[in-house]
């Protein structure tokens, strides 16, 4: 560990490290940040890259160990026809299933496409029906690609929140266009909802029986329910994967987090057939590797490490919101992930960067998310780290 724990920050601002898309050019497409830009820590605060105990992501940091690649996967181009897609479906409980080189690109595709069924429908609608814009929900705070992506194909989107849980959040709750809310109707102009469940990074969890009464209202309109289950592996009794066949319900599931596999770009749509073979159509072949095809079927036949996991994870997403409550902040948290709202989040941030510490900064509202520590260790240091913070403890801190 590097000793020097009082390293000063640079000029960049804390605005740097949040899910605001900024035009990086005129003509370039918005740029959204992530988790893991340990780059950016390093460039910020100076400190060697391999010193830097990284809890920006929502990673398991016991990834699934990947047996030796066999030279075919290398050698030979994939097979997009071994199994995986049937062998994933099972898995999951679903009908059916697409693999796909993680989720970013069917975030990219899927407004397009849904463009592409919506028109096709309002043209088959007889010529005297109503015909009215629609719009696209998506949350005020949630996965950050969704939203450009959808502004990119001409969506109209309304922002939507949960309601507020505490004054922190009051500032995204002013700014939505709507409450989602288990107790009110869908707005009548929304054709398609994204709902990320549980959703990253405030941990919002909605029940499958609240996910499927949505459902049931766009599917009425002729609409889509998006529900990405990234970080759902170890919750899963509230994934909808095994209704995913419903027309107009589709489910993306990650191998990155749960599984600890992000380097491999692996994940799964879940839908109806029809629809996946449009998305299959627009992806092109061969949108996973050889390898990765390779790690993610060992990785699904693996029941006893993923049994095992989820005991493991339910039990450190505990301790983590256990110890930040212990230090006077009040996070909520998933298996995977802790979300701490504060009103001085980037003062946080930088405090524990002082401690070579890395996490996930948001600045509406001003929050953090922290993974989990991957060693004994590291959750010691996590916690002289929090010792240090004392200052900044909100004064209605518990």
């Amino acid at each position: 560990m590097h000793d020097d724990k009082t390293h000063h920050p640079t000029n960049a601002g804390a605005d740097d490290m949040t899910d605001t898309p900024r035009d990086i050019a005129h003509t370039a497409r918005p740029w959204v940040a992530h988790g893991g830009n340990l780059s950016e820590a390093v460039k910020r605060y100076g400190f060697a890259r391999d010193a830097w105990l990284d809890l920006s992501t929502g990673i398991n940091p016991h990834g699934y160990p990947v047996p030796p690649t066999s030279a075919q996967a290398w050698q030979r181009l994939p097979n997009d026809d071994d199994g995986l897609n049937e062998l994933a479906a099972r898995h999951y409980g679903a009908t059916h299933a697409l693999a796909v080189a993680g989720s970013q690109a069917v975030i990219r595709a899927l407004p397009e496409l849904l463009n592409h069924n919506w028109n096709a429908q309002q043209m088959a609608a007889p010529v005297t029906a109503h015909r009215t814009a629609y719009a696209t929900g998506i949350a005020t705070l949630t996965y950050g690609e969704y939203l450009p992506a959808f502004q990119r194909a001409g969506h109209r989107v309304l922002r939507y929140t949960s309601g507020p849980e505490s004054a922190t959040e009051l500032q995204i709750h002013s700014q939505a266009d709507f409450v989602l809310s288990p107790d009110h109707a869908l707005p009548a102009e929304l054709r398609h909802l994204v709902v990320v469940n549980p959703n990253n990074p405030t941990t919002t969890l909605f029940s499958r029986e609240v996910i499927l009464d949505w459902h049931a209202q766009l599917a009425a309109r002729g609409g889509s329910l998006i529900v990405d289950e990234a970080f759902s592996d170890a919750t899963p009794g509230y994934s909808v994967a095994p209704e995913a066949n419903r027309t107009g319900l589709i489910v993306l599931r990650s191998i990155g987090k749960f599984f600890g596999l992000a380097g491999a770009r692996a994940g799964f749509v879940l839908a109806h057939p029809a629809w996946l073979a449009q998305l299959r159509a627009e992806l092109g072949p061969w949108t996973l590797s050889g390898p990765a095809r390779e790690a993610v079927r060992s990785a699904l036949l693996d029941d006893r490490w993923q049994q095992a996991t989820q005991a493991q994870l339910g039990q450190d997403g505990a301790r983590l919101v256990q110890l930040l409550s212990r230090h006077g902040f009040k996070a909520r948290g998933t298996p995977l992930f802790a979300w701490l709202p504060h009103g001085q989040a980037a003062a946080l941030q930088e405090r524990l960067a002082r401690h070579v510490i890395w996490v996930r900064l948001f600045d509406s509202p001003p929050s953090l998310r922290l993974g989990l520590p991957a060693s004994e260790a590291d959750w010691q240091r996590l916690d002289t780290a929090l010792r240090d913070c004392a200052d900044l403890v909100p004064a209605t801190a518990p």
